[in-house]
C-alpha cells in the first residue's frame, strides 16, 4: 500500500483568482467589481485571450462572424437530437465543430452556445431557428435569436452582464476538466466538451432552476420564514446559499442582483416576483445565520441568475447552457495557457484495496 500522498502543488495561472475569505474575484489583475462597470463580454475574452492567439482587429466582429460560421450546423438538429434536453442538444452541435487551436477554432467555440441554445429552444417550440446578425453584441444578438425581437438595451446589458460575471473562476470542476484534456494536447473542441459534459452535473451547473421551484414553492414573501424553516428543520439544502470556495458573500451575486433591479426599473421583471426573492435571501440568511452559526453559508451567484435568466426569457432547463455561454471562454484560455505552460496532468492515486495473499 502507498505510504501517502506528494505534496500537493497549485496550479499556477495568470487568468483569475478566487479569494474566498474575502469575497473578491480578480480576472488578469482586474476585480469582477470593476469588470461589470466597464466591460462587455467581447472586452473580457480580449482579456482572456490576450498572449494566447493573435489578438483580433475588431473582436465583436470577429466574434459576430463567428456566430455565423457555426449556425450552419443547427442544420444537422434531427428530431432525436431536438427532444433531447437543450445543453445535451448543444453538446451533440458543438461536436461537429474541428478540434484546432487556432484563434478562428475559439471565436466558433464561443459563439457556439450563444448560437445553439437560442436555435434548440426555438426548435422544440416548432419555431424557425434564427440567423445571428454579426453587427450585433454578442449578447444582444443571442437575445434575438431567442425571440426574434431586437432586445431592450436593458435586458441587453442584463446578460452580457450576466456573461462577463460567470466568463472565468478559478479552478472550478469544468475547468479543470479542460486543463486535463489540454494537458493531453488534444484540441480546444475536446476540451470545451469536457468542460460541459462536467458543468452538465447537478453539483456544479445546475442550481439556478432549483432556485425557481423554490420562489414558486414559497409563492408570496410573507410565507417565506415558515417555508425556510420546514426545509432545513427536514434537513434540506436551500439553493442559491452556500459556496464551497467563499466564506463571505459571492461577489458574483451583488454584479447580478444589480442587473436584476435595472431589468425590475424597466419592467422586465414583476416587482412582485423580485420582491419575493428578497424576502426568501433576508430569511433565509437570517435562518441559516442562526442554525448554522458556525458554517457561512450567503448567497451564491446562482441565487440572481435564476430571476436574471427567467427575466430575458430563458426556460429554466436551458440555464445551463446559458452559464456556458459566459464560461466558454474561460475554459478555453485555462486549455490554451495548460497546453502552451503546463505538464499532462496525472494525478497520483493511493491505493486501499486488498493485497495479494503470500503462498503457504
Amino acid at each position: 500500500m502507498n505510504a501517502g500522498l506528494e505534496d500537493v502543488v497549485a496550479a499556477q495561472t495568470v487568468l483569475s483568482d478566487v479569494d474566498g475569505n474575502n469575497g473578491r474575484l480578480i480576472v488578469r489583475g482586474v476585480s469582477l467589481d470593476a469588470l461589470v462597470t466597464t466591460s462587455s463580454y467581447e472586452d473580457v475574452l480580449g482579456l482572456l485571450f490576450a498572449g494566447f492567439f493573435p489578438k483580433p482587429a475588431a473582436m465583436q466582429a470577429a466574434l459576430g462572424a463567428a456566430r455565423v460560421a457555426v449556425f450552419s450546423h443547427v442544420t444537422a438538429a434531427d428530431p432525436a437530437l431536438i427532444a433531447l434536453p437543450p445543453v445535451d442538444g448543444m453538446r451533440a452541435l458543438l461536436a461537429r465543430l474541428g478540434d484546432s487551436d487556432d484563434l478562428d477554432a475559439a471565436l466558433q467555440l464561443v459563439a457556439a452556445p450563444a448560437v445553439f441554445i437560442p436555435a434548440l429552444l426555438r426548435l422544440q417550440s416548432d419555431k424557425p431557428a434564427i440567423a445571428p446578425d454579426p453587427s450585433r453584441p454578442h449578447a444582444a444578438d443571442t437575445l434575438a435569436m431567442l425571440t426574434g425581437a431586437a432586445p431592450t438595451d436593458q435586458q441587453a446589458a442584463a446578460l452580457d452582464r450576466y456573461l462577463v460575471t460567470v466568463a472565468d473562476h478559478g479552478l472550478n470542476a469544468s475547468t479543470f476538466a479542460a486543463r486535463v484534456v489540454a494537458s493531453t494536447r488534444a484540441g480546444l473542441t475536446s476540451s470545451v466538451l469536457a468542460a460541459l459534459s462536467a458543468l452538465k452535473g447537478p453539483l456544479h451547473g445546475g442550481a439556478p432552476g432549483p432556485v425557481l421551484d423554490m420562489l414558486d414553492a414559497v409563492g408570496i414573501p410573507e410565507q417565506a420564514p415558515a417555508w425556510i424553516a420546514a426545509e432545513l428543520a427536514r434537513g434540506e439544502r436551500l439553493m442559491g446559499f452556500g459556496h464551497r470556495i467563499y466564506r463571505v458573500r459571492d461577489p458574483r451575486a451583488d454584479a447580478l442582483k444589480s442587473a436584476v433591479r435595472m431589468l425590475a426599473q424597466s419592467g422586465a421583471i414583476d416587482p412582485a416576483r423580485l420582491a419575493l426573492a428578497e424576502a426568501i435571501e433576508r430569511s433565509a440568511l437570517a435562518q441559516l445565520k442562526a442554525k448554522k452559526p458556525d458554517r457561512p453559508l450567503e448567497t451564491n451567484v446562482e441565487f440572481y441568475t435564476a430571476l436574471l435568466l427567467e427575466a430575458l426569457g430563458f426556460p429554466r432547463q436551458a440555464f445551463t447552457g446559458v452559464f456556458a455561454m459566459g464560461r466558454v471562454g474561460g475554459w478555453i484560455a485555462h486549455a490554451r495557457e495548460q497546453a502552451e505552460t503546463g505538464r499532462l496532468i496525472r494525478p497520483k492515486s493511493v491505493y486501499v484495496g486488498p493485497q495479494p495473499q503470500e503462498a503457504a
